[in-house]
Protein backbone atom coordinates (compact mmCIF):
# COMPACT_ATOMS: atom_id res chain seq x y z
CA UNK A 1 0.00 0.00 0.00
CA UNK A 2 1.49 3.33 -1.10
CA UNK A 3 -0.47 5.39 1.39
CA UNK A 4 -0.01 5.05 5.13
CA UNK A 5 -3.05 4.16 7.28
CA UNK A 6 -4.17 6.92 9.64
CA UNK A 7 -3.74 4.51 12.54
CA UNK A 8 0.04 4.57 12.17
CA UNK A 9 0.25 8.34 11.77
CA UNK A 10 -2.07 9.08 14.67
CA UNK A 11 -0.67 6.58 17.16
CA UNK A 12 2.75 8.23 16.72
CA UNK A 13 1.15 11.66 17.15
CA UNK A 14 -0.65 10.46 20.26
CA UNK A 15 2.57 9.11 21.77
CA UNK A 16 4.60 12.24 21.01
CA UNK A 17 2.00 14.92 21.77
CA UNK A 18 1.26 16.57 18.44
CA UNK A 19 -1.56 16.44 15.88
CA UNK A 20 -1.53 15.51 12.20
CA UNK A 21 -3.34 17.85 9.84
CA UNK A 22 -6.01 16.46 7.51
CA UNK A 23 -6.43 18.88 4.61
CA UNK A 24 -9.24 18.47 2.10
CA UNK A 25 -8.39 18.42 -1.58
CA UNK A 26 -10.60 18.63 -4.67
CA UNK A 27 -8.14 19.17 -7.51
CA UNK A 28 -4.53 19.22 -8.69
CA UNK A 29 -3.74 22.72 -7.44
CA UNK A 30 -4.97 22.04 -3.91
CA UNK A 31 -3.19 18.69 -3.75
CA UNK A 32 0.08 20.27 -4.87
CA UNK A 33 -0.27 23.11 -2.38
CA UNK A 34 -0.92 20.79 0.56
CA UNK A 35 1.89 18.36 -0.23
CA UNK A 36 4.35 21.18 -0.98
CA UNK A 37 3.76 22.61 2.49
CA UNK A 38 4.19 19.25 4.21
CA UNK A 39 7.36 18.53 2.25
CA UNK A 40 8.89 21.90 3.17
CA UNK A 41 8.22 21.24 6.86
CA UNK A 42 8.96 17.48 6.81
CA UNK A 43 5.54 16.70 8.26
CA UNK A 44 3.29 13.65 8.03
CA UNK A 45 0.10 14.42 6.18
CA UNK A 46 -3.48 13.30 5.67
CA UNK A 47 -5.02 14.13 2.29
CA UNK A 48 -8.74 14.20 2.94
CA UNK A 49 -11.29 13.65 0.19
CA UNK A 50 -15.02 14.11 0.60
CA UNK A 51 -17.67 12.32 -1.41
CA UNK A 52 -18.33 15.63 -3.15
CA UNK A 53 -14.67 15.92 -4.12
CA UNK A 54 -14.71 12.38 -5.50
CA UNK A 55 -17.79 13.15 -7.57
CA UNK A 56 -16.25 16.39 -8.82
CA UNK A 57 -12.77 15.20 -9.76
CA UNK A 58 -13.44 11.51 -10.41
CA UNK A 59 -12.19 8.84 -8.03
CA UNK A 60 -9.37 7.66 -10.30
CA UNK A 61 -8.16 11.20 -11.00
CA UNK A 62 -8.19 12.13 -7.32
CA UNK A 63 -6.37 8.94 -6.32
CA UNK A 64 -3.73 9.30 -9.06
CA UNK A 65 -3.00 12.92 -8.18
CA UNK A 66 -2.52 11.97 -4.53
CA UNK A 67 -0.44 8.94 -5.48
CA UNK A 68 1.99 10.93 -7.61
CA UNK A 69 2.27 13.64 -4.96
CA UNK A 70 2.99 11.05 -2.27
CA UNK A 71 5.63 9.32 -4.38
CA UNK A 72 7.40 12.57 -5.20
CA UNK A 73 7.31 13.86 -1.63
CA UNK A 74 8.70 10.80 0.11
CA UNK A 75 6.49 11.65 3.10
CA UNK A 76 4.21 9.36 5.09
CA UNK A 77 0.86 10.36 3.58
CA UNK A 78 -2.59 8.93 4.16
CA UNK A 79 -5.37 9.13 1.59
CA UNK A 80 -8.51 9.47 3.67
CA UNK A 81 -12.24 9.46 2.97
CA UNK A 82 -13.81 12.31 4.92
CA UNK A 83 -17.42 11.96 6.12
CA UNK A 84 -18.43 8.80 4.30
CA UNK A 85 -22.09 8.34 5.11
CA UNK A 86 -22.75 5.01 3.42
CA UNK A 87 -21.15 1.60 3.14
CA UNK A 88 -21.14 2.04 -0.64
CA UNK A 89 -18.81 5.08 -0.68
CA UNK A 90 -16.62 3.53 2.01
CA UNK A 91 -16.16 0.32 0.04
CA UNK A 92 -15.60 2.23 -3.18
CA UNK A 93 -12.69 4.09 -1.63
CA UNK A 94 -11.23 0.96 -0.09
CA UNK A 95 -11.33 -0.81 -3.46
CA UNK A 96 -9.57 2.15 -5.10
CA UNK A 97 -6.69 2.21 -2.62
CA UNK A 98 -7.63 4.68 0.12
CA UNK A 99 -5.67 3.91 3.29
CA UNK A 100 -8.21 5.35 5.70
CA UNK A 101 -11.96 5.91 5.73
CA UNK A 102 -14.31 7.81 7.95
CA UNK A 103 -17.76 6.41 8.50
CA UNK A 104 -19.98 9.24 9.69
CA UNK A 105 -23.15 7.93 11.28
CA UNK A 106 -23.35 10.78 13.76
CA UNK A 107 -26.84 11.81 12.61
CA UNK A 108 -28.20 8.31 13.20
CA UNK A 109 -29.50 6.82 16.46
CA UNK A 110 -26.64 5.56 18.64
CA UNK A 111 -27.29 1.84 18.11
CA UNK A 112 -27.51 2.23 14.34
CA UNK A 113 -24.30 4.25 14.28
CA UNK A 114 -22.57 1.53 16.31
CA UNK A 115 -23.81 -1.30 14.08
CA UNK A 116 -22.83 0.43 10.85
CA UNK A 117 -19.44 1.56 12.13
CA UNK A 118 -18.69 -1.96 13.35
CA UNK A 119 -19.47 -3.35 9.91
CA UNK A 120 -17.14 -0.83 8.27
CA UNK A 121 -14.38 -1.70 10.74
CA UNK A 122 -14.71 -5.42 10.09
CA UNK A 123 -14.43 -4.94 6.33
CA UNK A 124 -11.72 -2.27 6.34
CA UNK A 125 -9.44 -4.03 8.80
CA UNK A 126 -9.35 -7.09 6.56
CA UNK A 127 -7.23 -5.07 4.11
CA UNK A 128 -5.33 -2.89 6.58
CA UNK A 129 -7.45 0.25 6.17
CA UNK A 130 -8.00 2.50 9.19
CA UNK A 131 -11.47 3.61 10.26
CA UNK A 132 -12.55 6.86 11.89
CA UNK A 133 -15.97 7.09 13.50
CA UNK A 134 -17.93 10.10 14.70
CA UNK A 135 -20.14 10.54 17.71
CA UNK A 136 -22.05 13.73 18.38
CA UNK A 137 -23.60 15.88 15.67
CA UNK A 138 -21.52 18.70 14.19
CA UNK A 139 -23.80 21.55 13.26
CA UNK A 140 -23.16 24.02 10.46
CA UNK A 141 -22.00 27.45 11.55
CA UNK A 142 -22.83 27.83 15.22
CA UNK A 143 -25.29 30.68 15.22
CA UNK A 144 -28.89 30.73 16.48
CA UNK A 145 -28.41 27.57 18.51
CA UNK A 146 -29.98 27.27 21.94
CA UNK A 147 -28.11 25.81 24.91
CA UNK A 148 -30.28 22.71 24.76
CA UNK A 149 -29.55 22.17 21.07
CA UNK A 150 -25.86 22.85 21.61
CA UNK A 151 -25.68 20.26 24.39
CA UNK A 152 -27.55 17.69 22.30
CA UNK A 153 -25.06 18.11 19.46
CA UNK A 154 -22.03 17.35 21.62
CA UNK A 155 -20.30 14.04 22.24
CA UNK A 156 -21.22 12.31 25.48
CA UNK A 157 -18.02 11.02 27.18
CA UNK A 158 -19.60 7.79 28.43
CA UNK A 159 -21.16 7.07 25.04
CA UNK A 160 -17.79 7.75 23.43
CA UNK A 161 -16.20 5.07 25.56
CA UNK A 162 -18.94 2.59 24.70
CA UNK A 163 -18.85 3.48 21.00
CA UNK A 164 -15.11 2.86 20.67
CA UNK A 165 -15.27 -0.39 22.62
CA UNK A 166 -18.17 -1.80 20.60
CA UNK A 167 -17.06 -0.67 17.14
CA UNK A 168 -13.29 -1.06 17.24
CA UNK A 169 -12.71 2.22 15.36
CA UNK A 170 -9.12 3.43 15.12
CA UNK A 171 -9.99 7.09 15.79
CA UNK A 172 -12.98 9.04 17.06
CA UNK A 173 -14.19 12.43 15.81
CA UNK A 174 -15.79 14.38 18.64
CA UNK A 175 -18.15 17.33 18.85
CA UNK A 176 -17.19 19.79 21.60
CA UNK A 177 -18.63 23.00 20.15
CA UNK A 178 -16.70 22.85 16.88
CA UNK A 179 -18.61 23.44 13.65
CA UNK A 180 -18.16 23.18 9.89
CA UNK A 181 -17.63 26.34 7.88
CA UNK A 182 -16.71 29.79 9.13
CA UNK A 183 -17.70 30.67 12.69
CA UNK A 184 -19.81 33.71 13.44
CA UNK A 185 -18.32 35.01 16.63
CA UNK A 186 -15.82 33.29 18.92
CA UNK A 187 -16.21 29.48 18.95
CA UNK A 188 -16.83 28.18 22.46
CA UNK A 189 -15.14 24.80 22.78
CA UNK A 190 -15.97 22.60 25.77
CA UNK A 191 -12.46 21.63 26.88
CA UNK A 192 -13.73 19.99 30.06
CA UNK A 193 -15.82 17.65 27.90
CA UNK A 194 -12.76 16.97 25.75
CA UNK A 195 -10.74 16.07 28.87
CA UNK A 196 -13.50 13.71 29.97
CA UNK A 197 -13.58 12.01 26.57
CA UNK A 198 -9.78 11.72 26.50
CA UNK A 199 -9.83 10.04 29.92
CA UNK A 200 -12.31 7.42 28.72
CA UNK A 201 -11.14 6.75 25.15
CA UNK A 202 -7.82 5.09 24.27
CA UNK A 203 -7.83 5.71 20.51
CA UNK A 204 -6.73 8.97 18.83
CA UNK A 205 -9.24 11.83 18.88
CA UNK A 206 -10.19 13.98 15.90
CA UNK A 207 -11.32 17.61 15.75
CA UNK A 208 -13.39 18.55 12.70
CA UNK A 209 -14.36 22.09 11.77
CA UNK A 210 -11.07 23.56 12.99
CA UNK A 211 -10.94 26.41 10.43
CA UNK A 212 -11.43 29.61 12.37
CA UNK A 213 -10.71 28.26 15.85
CA UNK A 214 -8.16 30.58 17.49
CA UNK A 215 -4.60 29.26 17.72
CA UNK A 216 -4.71 29.10 21.50
CA UNK A 217 -7.80 26.89 21.34
CA UNK A 218 -6.05 24.53 18.92
CA UNK A 219 -2.95 24.36 21.14
CA UNK A 220 -5.11 23.57 24.15
CA UNK A 221 -6.98 20.83 22.28
CA UNK A 222 -3.70 19.24 21.16
CA UNK A 223 -2.33 19.43 24.70
CA UNK A 224 -5.42 17.66 26.03
CA UNK A 225 -5.07 14.94 23.43
CA UNK A 226 -6.49 15.73 19.98
CA UNK A 227 -4.35 13.86 17.44
CA UNK A 228 -5.94 14.73 14.06
CA UNK A 229 -7.26 18.14 13.04
CA UNK A 230 -9.30 18.79 9.89
CA UNK A 231 -8.85 21.95 7.86
CA UNK A 232 -10.81 22.80 4.71
CA UNK A 233 -12.55 26.18 4.80
CA UNK A 234 -9.42 28.27 5.39
CA UNK A 235 -7.64 26.63 2.47
CA UNK A 236 -10.62 27.29 0.19
CA UNK A 237 -10.76 30.90 1.34
CA UNK A 238 -7.07 31.38 0.54
CA UNK A 239 -7.68 29.99 -2.95
CA UNK A 240 -10.63 32.30 -3.60
CA UNK A 241 -8.89 35.39 -2.26
CA UNK A 242 -5.72 34.79 -4.29
CA UNK A 243 -7.58 34.17 -7.55
CA UNK A 244 -9.87 37.18 -7.05
CA UNK A 245 -6.94 39.45 -6.23
CA UNK A 246 -4.90 38.30 -9.22
CA UNK A 247 -7.78 38.75 -11.65
CA UNK A 248 -8.60 42.18 -10.25
CA UNK A 249 -5.01 43.28 -10.87
CA UNK A 250 -4.57 41.37 -14.14
CA UNK A 251 -7.97 41.30 -15.90
CA UNK A 252 -6.34 40.66 -19.27
CA UNK A 253 -4.66 37.39 -18.20
CA UNK A 254 -6.41 34.22 -19.41
CA UNK A 255 -3.63 31.68 -18.77
CA UNK A 256 -4.89 29.31 -16.03
CA UNK A 257 -1.32 28.63 -14.93
CA UNK A 258 -0.71 32.29 -14.18
CA UNK A 259 -4.10 32.68 -12.51
CA UNK A 260 -3.80 29.60 -10.31
CA UNK A 261 -0.11 29.93 -9.43
CA UNK A 262 -0.71 32.54 -6.71
CA UNK A 263 -3.56 30.40 -5.36
CA UNK A 264 -1.26 27.41 -4.92
CA UNK A 265 1.20 29.58 -3.01
CA UNK A 266 -1.55 31.06 -0.82
CA UNK A 267 -3.03 27.66 0.03
CA UNK A 268 0.40 26.28 0.80
CA UNK A 269 1.09 29.10 3.25
CA UNK A 270 -2.14 28.33 5.11
CA UNK A 271 -1.24 24.66 5.33
CA UNK A 272 2.27 25.46 6.57
CA UNK A 273 0.87 27.69 9.31
CA UNK A 274 -1.43 24.89 10.46
CA UNK A 275 1.31 22.26 10.43
CA UNK A 276 3.42 24.53 12.63
CA UNK A 277 0.46 25.12 14.94
CA UNK A 278 -0.28 21.39 15.24
CA UNK A 279 3.31 20.62 16.20
CA UNK A 280 4.04 18.10 13.43
CA UNK A 281 7.05 19.90 11.89
CA UNK A 282 9.90 17.41 11.45
CA UNK A 283 7.75 14.45 12.46
CA UNK A 284 7.63 12.72 9.04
Amino acid sequence: MLFVPNKLLLEKAMAEGYAVGAFNTNNLETTRAIVRAARELDSPLILATSEGAINYAGINNLKTMAEIAAQESGLPISLHLDHGTSLEIVMRCIRHGWSSVMYDGSKLPFEENVANARQVVELAHLVGVSVEGELGRLVGVEDNISVTEREAAMTDPDQAQEFVKRTGVDALAVAIGNAHGFYKGEPQLDFIRLEQIRARVEVPLVLHGASGIPDEGIRRAVKIGVDKINIDTEVRAAFQKAVASFLAENPQVIDPRKILGPAIKAMSEVVKSKIELFGSVGKA
